[in-house]
């Protein structure tokens, strides 16, 4: 039933993003451009209801499914790592024209040559893990 549920949530939030074009490389390339507030405004709104609700969820101690406690860790700060880690998700967004979110959503679209990024991605993530303990964080 869990599954069923995650399909639900997973299939609405793939139509919330083709929608609102959140999937477009043109919106993308508006964006990287600097020519249009549309993903700008999309994102904004976005951070604002996550930064809403981590406080909710911080203020309240809400409970997950399964009865736990959901905590969320307090990260060190570290302006170098947010910088490199920034530039890198920038770069590989503006080349491949997608995040990893709409990626799927263009799958689900029909637009399958997209499925290149997704190995490049899988791929990137698998090297990350093998180099992971002998990089700086």
């Amino acid at each position: 039933m869990k599954n069923v549920i995650y399909l639900i949530i997973g299939t609405f939030f793939g139509i919330v993003m083709y929608k609102s074009e959140a999937a477009s490389w043109f919106r993308i390339y508006e964006m990287f451009n600097f020519q249009s507030i549309h993903m700008y405004g999309l994102m904004g709104s976005a951070l604002a209801v996550g930064i809403v609700l981590v406080q909710y969820i911080k203020s309240k101690k809400i409970k997950d499914i399964t009865g736990n406690q959901i905590t969320i860790a307090d990260k060190e700060k570290s302006i170098a790592r947010y910088l490199i880690g920034g530039i890198l998700f920038g770069l590989g967004w503006a080349l491949a024209g997608a995040c990893p979110g709409p990626m799927f959503v263009l799958t689900g679209a029909g637009y399958f040559p997209i499925l290149i990024v997704i190995l490049g991605a899988v791929l990137g993530t698998w090297f990350y893990g093998l180099l992971k303990n002998k990089l700086p964080h």
